[in-house]
């Protein structure tokens, strides 16, 4: 007999799995792809699709809202373990990373009046107030020079997901975003080494076994997949 709990989690896992099914859905087909695409790719039935969204409208919005929110995880996480110059920049680059082959999302968060729907308009808003601090602490360490605002990252930021997006060759790519990010960079000295990614270490977020911090890419948060499994369970059950 299944318990109450365990129609919850199935219901967790059939909405992470339509949630996933869609982002990549909407980075190959465009934001017309059709719903029954997207049931297929997740292996459900159009009518769970249904049971969690009720419109194509809300699936997107959810797509897009879960980008934003895990964009701003990463900030968050960068802030709290990294020097403000190295945290901005890393920030950036995950953000160009995570977002390349997602041209909507980039439009979603640029446009002031696109999706105002009270989820997506939150997060979008939650995402500007962390770029906001993250710019403006690199700023004051000397790391960034002083005449770039919020906007003008945004833009920038975009255009670089844009640039990774058109090569093939991805670490070229990469090198081509580095160079356009290191424009942000004063002229002058800095108080910080003017590094993307730094050798500090950080810490597994399950057992608390130290990682060493990658060249590019977003920040290490597990040291396996034994860790990362773990905490995949633990959220699911949550």
């Amino acid at each position: 007999m299944t318990t109450i709990g365990g129609d919850r989690a199935d219901a967790r896992r059939n909405r992470a799995k339509v949630l996933a099914a869609a982002g990549q859905a909407i980075a190959e087909q465009g934001l017309d792809v059709p719903l029954g695409d997207i049931a297929r790719r997740a292996g459900v039935g159009a009518g769970t699709v249904y049971r969690h969204f009720p419109s194509k409208q809300a699936l997107l919005e959810a797509v897009f809202t879960q980008h934003l929110d895990d964009l701003i995880a990463s900030g968050e996480r960068w802030a709290a373990r990294f020097p403000p110059t190295a945290a901005f920049f890393g920030f950036l680059l995950d953000v160009v990373e995570l977002s390349s082959g997602r041209g909507h999302i980039c439009d979603v968060v640029t446009a002031d009046t696109s999706w105002p729907r009270p989820l997506l308009t939150a997060s979008r808003l939650r995402f500007g107030q962390v770029l906001t601090a993250l710019l403006h602490a690199a700023q004051r360490a000397g790391g960034v020079r002083p005449d770039v605002g919020p906007e003008d990252v945004l833009a920038l930021t975009a255009g670089c997901v844009s640039m990774l997006t058109a090569r093939h060759d991805r670490p070229a790519g990469l090198k081509l975003v580095q160079l356009t990010l290191n424009g942000l960079h004063p002229s002058g000295p800095v108080t910080e080494e003017r590094s993307f990614r730094d050798d500090q270490s950080v810490h597994c977020e399950e057992c608390g076994a130290a990682l060493t911090v990658r060249p590019t890419g977003r920040p290490g948060r597990y040291c396996g997949a034994t860790c990362r499994q773990r905490a995949r369970r633990r959220r699911l059950a949550g």
